[in-house]
């Protein structure tokens, strides 16, 4: 599907169903992580089981699949020894979703995005970047405006940032998306302080989520809301976002939590459970749902129950 038609159904309030993870994803089905680099190298030898992933939902009703794109820039990648395949890495990522765009039964139906985010190194078992590695804002804005510009080369019809929270990186992020003139959607992400305020997912510091969403521009940003965050915090997330943005909104949670370089698939939510909270969001205006880390294909088709629960319960 034109990326086109897919604004115009957003434009009149319809539903969309994003797609579920892809790097977790990889890792339940059995492929190892990179200690320096997550996901992003996994890619390499794996051509054939991304596509079979995003063909697995796109079958229970995806209609954008996220290229495995998320922890692929140089900033990651030279850590990990392969800074010399950026291009490669994140080619190939973005050719295994158009493949199983273009050979699913009904992929003619689908958008294939690139992810961009502003991940930077991670201290080994934690979720938290490692200081010792800060790289300069110059570095930053070359590694996101590389990753942007393959992105688009590479064949992808719309750019999401992913897990937006650091307010630098992620303008740089979003100067770079916007440098493509591709369709942009901007996903941030929350948690909890100690006191139980939603913030900015930041780990260093507190800082409120408006941080965050008041980076969002008053045009060229056709969706954003709140992703790679916990289901208890996408309604209040959604609610900030709204205060400075009038576009649709997606949701976009996850399930466990991550200790580099490795996913724990602990409590992670019952399909079921996760299709009683898209049917809220749905009532609250969210327009676009999905599901991200420790989230799978039967969290995609919860989301697509909802998504028809919420179109009967209006006619």
């Amino acid at each position: 599907m034109p990326y086109s038609k897919l604004k115009k159904r957003l434009d009149d309030g319809e539903v969309v169903i994003l797609d579920g993870a892809t790097g977790t994803e990889l890792q339940r089905r059995g492929i190892d992580m990179d200690p320096a680099a997550w996901c992003g190298v996994a890619t390499l030898g794996n051509d054939r089981l991304l596509s079979d992933i995003h063909r697995d939902y796109i079958a229970v009703g995806a209609e954008v699949i996220t290229a495995n794109t998320f922890a692929s820039s140089r900033l990651m990648l030279s850590g990990a020894g392969y800074g010399d395949q950026v291009a490669e890495i994140n080619r190939r990522a973005v050719e295994a979703a158009l493949h199983a765009r273009d050979t699913a039964p009904n992929g003619r139906a689908v958008v294939v995005a690139g992810s961009l985010s502003h991940m930077i190194p991670i201290a080994e078992g934690t979720a938290k970047s490692d200081l010792r590695k800060l790289p300069s804002d110059s570095q930053l804005s070359d590694a996101f405006h590389e990753v942007a510009q393959i992105l688009k080369a590479s064949g992808a019809e719309l750019i999401i940032l992913e897990m937006m929270y650091h307010p630098q990186r992620a303008k740089l992020a979003l100067e770079a998306a916007q440098a493509t003139g591709l369709p942009l959607w901007f996903g941030l992400s929350a948690r909890r302080d100690r006191k139980g305020r939603m913030i900015s997912f930041l780990q260093h510091e507190d800082l409120p989520l408006s941080a965050v969403t008041d980076l969002l521009p008053a045009a060229g940003v056709d969706a954003a809301g709140c992703m790679h965050s916990g289901a208890d915090l996408i309604a209040e997330a959604q609610a900030e976002t709204r205060k400075t943005f009038d576009g649709a909104l997606m949701a976009y949670p996850d399930g466990g939590y991550f200790e580099m370089p490795d996913w724990r698939f602990i409590d992670v939510i019952e399909p079921q459970r996760m299709e009683a909270f898209f049917l809220d969001w749905l009532h609250q205006g969210t327009r676009i749902i999905g599901a991200c880390c420790g989230l799978s294909v039967e969290h995609i088709q919860a989301a697509a129950r909802a998504r028809d629960r919420f179109v009967q319960s209006r006619v």
